[in-house]
């Protein structure tokens, strides 16, 4: 199958990365192609596959799961990111969304949630655990680092950008190019401080610039 979408696995743990493995296989248009016991594994693995998504564990040995991000975010920004933890904290969340993950999955999430993650992930949609979205929305305005300004048409990109929507439905839906809506969504991250939609999303919100 030419379109499958490309997966690799990292957590410490090999009964996990087994279970996943299993899961996967099951699954027609995803295909595991590597997995990692730690990030500087992770980072070795996307050098030598360049997958299309990368799901990763947070807490490993030698290198981390949020310093793995960072690195992988930085030197393959088309390779899309997803932490897959059992932690329920927001501030961990929230580094993996600065460090590049578009999206954050526990992994006792149901199959379907975490299938939809990996898909959403490959065509640059975040999905992000509702407890954890919540959390990050619940930080007192007073302690914002954002003085944003942002033009009608970056709002209107902004909203179809929550929605879900890629460069092309925005295109199509506000009657633009496809070059120029990727243009106003590289001045809205930049203006948010956002290396991802997802957390340019989680930004808007807490600022009152949108509703979700």
């Amino acid at each position: 199958m030419a379109d499958r979408v490309r997966v690799l696995l990292v957590d410490d743990h090999k009964v996990v990365r087994k279970g996943l493995r299993i899961f996967l296989s099951l699954t027609e248009d995803l295909e595991v192609v590597g997995e990692a016991r730690n990030g500087l594994e992770a980072i070795e693995q996307t050098v030598e596959h360049h997958p299309d998504v990368v799901l990763m564990d947070l807490q490993m040995p030698v290198m981390d799961g949020t310093t793995a991000i960072e690195h992988i975010s930085t030197r393959f920004p088309d390779v899309r990111i997803v932490a897959l933890t059992s932690f329920h904290d927001v501030p961990l969340a929230r580094s993996a969304l600065e460090a590049g993950a578009i999206g954050y999955v526990f992994k006792d999430a149901d199959e379907e949630e975490l299938i939809s993650a990996v898909r959403l992930a490959a065509e640059g949609r975040g999905l992000v655990a509702l407890e954890v979205m919540k959390g990050l929305l619940e930080q007192p305005a007073g302690e914002t680092e954002y003085e944003v300004s942002l033009t009608e048409r970056e709002r209107d990109v902004l909203r179809l950008v929550t929605d879900g929507k890629t460069n092309p439905e925005i295109a199509e839906g506000l009657s633009i190019s496809v070059s120029t809506a990727g243009f106003h969504v590289h001045n809205i991250l930049t203006k948010l401080g956002a290396k991802t939609r997802t957390e340019a999303v989680t930004i808007a919100a807490r600022e009152g610039l949108i509703d979700i």
